[in-house]
């Protein structure tokens, strides 16, 4: 744990304490991302899986680089939409659950899982 390099400028770095810092372990893994549409007042989001690899990788805080199939379609899925550029990222292979889990919520518009 670090203090976040990004904002510790505008914030102060004693008020930014609680970063991850360092590689990701190269592993299998689960990706989503899940947000409101406040123009419809619904939620949204998508699930997928790939593989964190053991690619050297030289930044700061918490990194790791992932191997995806088919990322093309999958960019163009995200940026069509306007989603946001950060997801959450598990060490697992759950994509599957999560998007039934999701299919409970009424309205949600989403994507099936990529594996």
């Amino acid at each position: 744990m670090d203090y976040q390099e990004i904002i510790a400028g505008t914030l102060g770095k004693e008020n930014t304490f609680g970063t991850c810092v360092g590689l990701i372990k190269p592993e299998h893994m689960s990706f989503a991302r899940f947000s409101t549409d406040n123009t419809s007042g619904k939620m949204r989001g998508y699930v997928g899986e790939g593989r964190f690899t053991d690619d050297p990788l030289h930044t700061f805080g918490g990194a790791g680089v992932v191997e995806i199939l088919n990322l093309q379609k999958l960019l163009h899925f995200i940026c069509g939409r306007g989603y946001e550029h950060h997801v959450a990222a598990s060490l697992s292979t759950v994509a599957s659950a999560v998007y039934e889990a999701s299919t409970l919520l009424s309205g949600m518009g989403h994507a099936r899982p990529q594996s």
